[in-house]
Parts: structure tokens; sequence; C-alpha cells
């Protein structure tokens, strides 16, 4: 999961250890068998061995949409952000935005036109949809542009963005 929901996350070796709590040879055996199977690609940074998903697997994109609809982020752009009218963008972020499965979504959300009770009404309908929770931030427009610059220090993946704004892409963005 961690390297499928967002195609640009990395992990080495060590790392995987302390957050899966597994022992090193037992999550280098899994490693090269994905490597060999082409699912996913390594590079040596200094004297360590960085992992990433190779997104020209042909499965790629299968794995990532079934992950996913697997977490429920299909079903939030389907029941809530497409439900609320203007909304320029929102982004996953927490656990889900660095590849770890968590029972609850953390979103920012970018809108001055929302109303709120009616944003809380969907999110809990899409909770009972999905079996997870949902937490939200919500930020204006002018909020954002002055939150945008500190947000390359944090794991941010863009879930949705409006065609009017920045960004060339519309609705709902593939996490990759």
């Amino acid at each position: 999961m961690k390297f499928f929901l967002n195609g640009n996350t990395t992990a080495y070796l060590r790392g995987l250890e302390t957050e899966f709590g597994d022992s090193t040879n037992g999550i280098r055996v899994e490693l090269n068998r994905f490597e060999a199977a082409g699912m996913i690609q390594s590079i040596t940074e200094g004297n360590k061995k960085v992992y990433a998903a190779n997104k020209a697997y042909p499965l790629f994109r299968e794995i990532h949409s079934i992950l996913l609809k697997h977490i429920g982020l299909d079903q939030i752009v389907i029941n809530v952000i497409q439900r609320l009218g203007h909304i320029s963008h929102v982004f996953v972020t927490g656990d889900l935005a660095i590849g770890k499965d968590s029972a609850v979504i953390d979103l920012l959300i970018v809108s001055d036109e929302i109303d709120k009770a009616y944003l809380l009404e969907l999110i809990e309908k899409a909770e009972k949809l999905i079996g997870r929770k949902i937490r939200f931030l919500l930020y204006s427009e002018s909020e954002y542009q002055q939150f945008k610059s500190s947000m390359s220090n944090t794991h941010y993946l863009l879930l949705w963005s409006d065609c009017t704004c920045e960004c060339a892409s519309s609705h709902f963005l593939e996490l990759e």
C-alpha cells in the first residue's frame, strides 16, 4: 500500500523496519520479490537502498485504483466533494498521504463558499459508507495562499482540483 497509494513515496529498509515492526530480513525478502516482479524499483543513495513504486509497471494504475476504492477516497469525492459546490482544492494529509493505512482520513478542503452544516451531514454519510472516520480542515482561498508555501515540508496529496483554479487538471485526481 505504501508505494501504490502515492507513487511518489520512497522508503528505505530501516525505515520500513521501524514502520512495520518486522525484521529487516523479512522486509528485504518481500522487497526483493516486488522488485523482481517489476512492481517496485530501487536506487542507491549513499549507503542506503531507497525503494519506490515502478510507475511503468503495467498494473500500477489498477493497483492504485483498487487502493483508492479500498480506502474510500472515491466515495469521498462522489458523496462529499461533488455535492458541496465550489471547492478549489482537496488534499489528503496525515498517514494516508505517506502511504500508511489509517482508520482516519485527513482532508484539507479549500473553499470560500461552503455550507458547513451540509458538509458535516455529507461527511457523516460518507463515514458510514466507507467505514472510516473523516477529519477535515477548512481553509478559505486567502488562508490557503498563505499556507501553501509551508506545504512543501509536509505530505499533502492533491485529491481534487476545480478546473478554474491554477491547476491544469480538473476534478478527481489520481494520487500518484
